[in-house]
């Protein structure tokens, strides 16, 4: 679709990346530096073009029951709010997100966002060498997490009630997150297929497998760097076995004399009662606690939270729905 005369001039050369049909004529083009809203004319205003840079500190989103409202806010410079239908809030989000990564240097130039995900107060952005969270009332804001697949050596996937667990073993360390179970075949596949590409593996047994190996080559040459001299000769005479120590033979009689000596000293004469024992601080052994059962138990609290969590927000749609109904006078 060619576009308006109005919107190439605010262009300034720049290609867009992304299109949006907003509806009637109204679009949203994404470049690769800002966001455009081109508003076309109407009976009460003439055609306009807003400009949304993307060097945005923080990203916040409020719906109601129609519109969606996304506000880039720019620190000293104040806030900027984009208004677009509700229903178009996914495919405005998607490049708009992507815009603000690549403007504040978290994605290198060149690096594709595969797949967005918003759930509640947690946002995933899939790109094709790392995974980006944020969890918090805003959509994206400087206090954002990384895992770069250069450093993940696996990944699985814990299915619940009502959420799926998802566990990123990252630098060393696991990360979990989880994502709604509606949800999470698509956020297993995007994952899975973008570190598996990244990695170029066919499956994670063959990465596991690759990393183990490489972990292994890592631990040798570690070892093999702590020498001062290398993987050289041996200028000392190290590679000679040291003969061992002779010591004085003694009598059956003197080793066993010895013997009960060292452990006399080393647990006294007698051993600790139960009051003793206690009393010292040292309880006497009993049934390990079952820890299968604590974290069954830990899993279906946060189902329950979770639960909780989506019947609010329904309650929240139906009172903005009210409100939006008393408002027009129905």
């Amino acid at each position: 679709m060619t576009l308006p005369e109005t919107v190439t001039d605010h262009l300034d050369g720049e290609e867009p990346v992304a299109e949006v049909d907003l509806g009637g004529e109204d679009r949203l083009l994404v470049t690769p530096t800002r966001t455009l809203v081109y508003r076309a004319e109407g009976l009460l205003s003439d055609e306009a073009v807003e400009e949304f840079p993307h060097e945005a500190e923080r990203i916040t989103l409020t719906t109601s029951r129609r519109k969606a409202k996304l506000t880039l806010d720019y620190g000293l410079d104040g806030e900027e709010t984009l208004s677009i239908p509700k229903a178009k809030i996914d495919e405005v989000l998607h490049p708009l997100l992507a815009g603000v990564l690549d403007a504040n240097g978290i994605t290198d130039p060149g690096e594709t966002v595969k797949r967005t995900f918003r759930f509640s107060e947690l946002t995933l952005i899939v790109t094709d060498k790392r995974v980006v969270k944020h969890i918090g009332q805003a959509l994206w804001d400087e206090e954002f997490e990384e895992y770069p697949f250069e450093d993940v050596t696996d990944l699985a996937f814990e299915p619940g009630n009502v959420a799926t667990s998802v566990v990123l073993t990252h630098d060393g360390r696991q990360e979990r997150f989880k994502a709604p179970n509606d949800d999470a075949r698509a956020v297993e596949a995007a994952i899975t297929d973008a570190l598996l590409s990244y990695h170029d593996v066919r499956d994670l047994d063959e990465l596991r497998a690759e990393t183990a190996d490489e972990e292994v080559d890592d631990a040798d040459s570690e070892s093999r760097q702590d020498s001062p001299f290398g993987e050289g000769p041996e200028l000392f005479g190290e590679d000679e076995e040291p003969e061992p120590d002779v010591e004085e033979e003694s009598t059956p009689e003197e080793s066993t004399d010895q013997l009960i000596q060292q452990v006399e000293e080393a647990t006294g004469d007698e051993e600790p009662t139960e009051n003793e024992a206690t009393s010292s601080g040292v309880e006497p052994a009993g049934d390990a606690p079952d820890t299968a059962a604590l974290a069954a138990e830990i899993e279906e609290l946060r189902d329950a939270v979770e639960r909780q969590e989506a019947e609010l927000e329904r309650q929240n749609d139906l009172i903005e729905q009210l409100i939006e109904e008393l408002r027009q006078g129905r």
